[in-house]
């Protein structure tokens, strides 16, 4: 069954935010948005198990010597995170998110996790989903995207309120070339 709403939709609702958001079987979604998403937030998606330990490892390490936070979430803990949990940083929440992240990783093959991930992550105010993001920012389907389009999409997720593909920042833009970059060593997931 296809999730309808998240935790963060309902706290974005209540916030009296707006929402834009359609599912889209990842089928109907251009395979290269797969390709940036992979190339920018999670390199070993189709290997893990839903942790890279390497990139936990970096950023603890970043954090005990006081430089800049960096992120450590693959895809299936941000699809946890986004599907079952609320929104805020406490060890609790980290706890769940693991679990649920176990489960999906258990449960839910590589392809049903980015066609989960691709339709409720939020990709601007009140933008959730690849379709509804497609649809703001270029006008067209998410079935249409180009991959520069995909790739300044997967280049804003980091900060998805404040970077937006509409007028790109010099960082964003130079993000969406090294995505582009890499985009070739991460085909699209095939379907089982």
């Amino acid at each position: 069954m296809d999730p309808y709403i998240t935790p963060l939709m309902v706290y974005r609702l209540a916030a009296g935010e707006g929402m834009k958001y359609q599912w889209r079987p990842l089928e109907k979604i251009a395979p290269c948005l797969q390709q940036a998403v992979i190339a920018a937030e999670d390199q070993k998606f189709r290997s893990h198990f839903g942790f890279d330990f390497d990139q936990i490892d970096k950023a603890i390490a970043d954090r005990e010597k006081n430089k800049k936070l960096r992120g450590a979430s693959t895809i299936t803990m941000q699809t946890a995170r986004n599907l079952f949990l609320w929104q805020g940083h406490s060890w609790i929440r980290k706890i769940l998110e693991a679990y649920y992240t176990a489960l999906i990783e258990i449960f839910w093959d590589k392809w049903r996790i980015m066609e989960v991930y691709l339709n409720i992550i939020e990709w601007g105010n009140g933008i959730f989903g690849a379709e509804a993001s497609a649809q703001a920012y270029f006008k067209s389907p998410a079935s249409a995207l180009d991959e520069y389009q995909a790739a300044i999409m997967a280049a804003a997720l980091p900060n998805p309120r404040k970077l937006t593909p509409v007028s790109p920042t010099r960082y964003l833009l130079k993000r969406q070339d090294h995505i582009i970059n890499l985009m070739e060593k991460f085909p699209p997931l095939m379907k089982k």
